[in-house]
């Protein structure tokens, strides 16, 4: 999987870390403050949305009459205790992260999350260290499954897309990987389950888990 490659693209929720199921939670809690029940499918139809492109989708679809600087405000704030303390790695990430490291793989964080949040989640778990860069959605143009964020890590890196492997737990992000010209691992997560079979079209290759790779078990697909 890592022959020819010297750069390591993670997406940061559902692929290095168990975070997808709070923020439903907080979907639900946030439209309940203004009356509005949580619409069917919602979280899959803003999955890859910048923070800033999913502050306009609220603001627009549900009238919420807060500017859009407030509204990715308390985003951070009902969510910076969760990411700080509550929110783990998934298996085999840390191993892998070292991995790189000793190998002298360049990485970056790619993710569709704000910059406060991921800052802060890093930090907490000790795995800045083996970061060298952070990409968000918001500094780019467009979120997944718009190519830009794999891009822009890609060229700040000094690295070509072909050098690149993404790591990726939905299909957005599988998407903006291909569509950055890089290849791609799917990544398992609960939250994503029900679309395996769409998100192994969009992968080269398929992991249960970080510990895949290191030990050689990971699944390629084509």
């Amino acid at each position: 999987m890592l022959t020819g490659k010297r750069g390591m693209l993670f997406d940061l929720d559902g692929t290095l870390i168990d975070s997808m199921w709070m923020w439903k939670a907080i979907d639900i809690e946030y439209l309940g403050r203004y009356g509005i029940e949580l619409p069917d499918g919602l979280q899959r139809h803003i999955e890859g949305m910048s923070f800033s492109e999913t502050a306009v989708y609220f603001k627009e679809n549900f009238q919420i009459p807060d500017s859009l600087e407030v509204i990715k405000n308390t985003w951070n704030q009902m969510a910076y205790d969760k990411y700080k303390n509550e929110v783990p790695l998934k298996k085999g990430v840390l191993d892998f992260l070292k991995y790189c490291k000793k190998q002298g793989l360049k990485t970056a964080i790619c993710t569709s999350n704000s910059r406060e949040l991921a800052s802060v989640c890093l930090e907490s778990l000790g795995i800045d260290q083996y970061i060298d860069l952070l990409v968000t959605a918001c500094d780019v143009n467009k979120g997944k499954p718009s190519p830009d964020i794999y891009l822009t890590a890609a060229r700040k890196l000094a690295l070509h897309p072909e050098e690149c492997l993404v790591f990726e737990d939905i299909v957005k992000g599988l998407q903006a990987g291909i569509s950055a010209g890089m290849d791609t691992c799917a990544v398992e997560d609960k939250y994503s389950e029900e679309t395996e079979a769409e998100k192994r079209k969009h992968a080269r290759y398929y992991v249960r888990s970080f510990e895949e790779i290191v030990t050689g078990k990971f699944e390629r697909i084509v």
